[in-house]
């Protein structure tokens, strides 16, 4: 059921997923901005109690009519958590800007889309492009490859891994937006998604290092293996940018592209290895 399910969702979101309507960052706002204490407690307890409710509504939809009400839940819960609608919309909206050479709406759009990591200040024009790239590659994991794997590794409780995972990139996205970056420290939000990410991060790092500079990037992946310390978003985009390496653009449209072109070709690349495994698997 998880590859089908999974299959369904990635269809839907390509087709009818846009705007923030079917995004878990917007149904579950309400809920964050009740929020008034910033702890690492605090951030468990709340993704703890997302995720007791899934399991809990899964426990109840089990053996009703064949089956059919949980793989409904389980689509749904697919197509909340996987898929950056709104982003997708700022992405557009960048590229509209800057094709036309509206410096304020695309500058405006690129700080919606590094949100997270931030850009260095002062920094020339390569620099600024090569980090909205990364930007892009990150927000192409966080929202698609990252809560892919958790569904799949989940197995029949993959849904309540997938919340988990879904309540916590909210919640740090939700910080960033709204609160100070002392109150988000405090949350712990960004530790707990570091090694949440550890190992998805690798998976997805070996895709990009063999289709990058292989001679480069293998020992760079290779090395990553033994880091406990750097941030999970410079080990994927380094070993990203290996891959870019070998089209380098300097175009404010021609570069976002191009780092959007290569995250597709590695979200195609996992789905077919996660459909090949779990063939695989149904068979042995």
């Amino acid at each position: 059921m998880t590859l089908f399910s999974l299959l369904l969702v990635l269809g839907w979101e390509r087709l009818f997923k846009m705007g923030q309507h079917w995004q878990i960052e917007h149904r579950i706002a309400p809920l964050l901005r009740r929020q008034r204490r910033y702890s690492l407690l605090h951030t468990l307890l709340l993704t703890l109690m997302c995720m007791a409710l899934t399991a809990v509504c899964i426990q109840l939809l089990k053996g009703w009519f064949f089956g059919v009400p949980l793989l409904i839940f389980w689509i749904l819960i697919g197509v909340l958590c996987i898929g950056a609608g709104s982003v997708r919309l700022h992405y557009h909206a960048y590229l509209k800007s800057a094709s036309h050479d509206d410096t304020v709406a695309h500058q405006a759009m690129a700080e919606e889309l590094t949100l997270i990591h931030g850009v260095p200040h002062d920094c020339d024009e390569v620099t600024y492009l090569r980090e909205l790239q990364n930007a892009l590659l990150w927000i192409n994991y966080r929202f698609y490859l990252g809560p892919m794997l958790w569904f799949v590794a989940g197995g029949r409780w993959g849904p309540v891994l997938l919340v988990g995972y879904a309540t916590l990139r909210a919640w740090q996205s939700w910080l960033a937006r709204h609160k100070t970056p002392l109150e988000r420290a405090q949350s712990g939000v960004d530790n707990i998604l570091h090694w949440v990410d550890w190992i998805p991060v690798r998976l997805v790092g070996i895709a990009y290092a063999l289709l990058g500079h292989g001679e480069r990037a293998l020992p760079a992946w290779f090395a990553s293996l033994g880091d406990r310390h750097s941030a999970q978003y410079l080990v994927l985009t380094q070993l990203a940018q290996f891959s870019l390496a070998r089209d380098p653009h300097r175009d404010k449209v021609a570069t976002p592209r191009a780092a959007v072109s290569l995250a597709k070709r590695i979200s195609l690349v996992m789905v077919v290895v996660v459909a090949l495994l779990t063939i695989y698997g149904a068979l042995v």
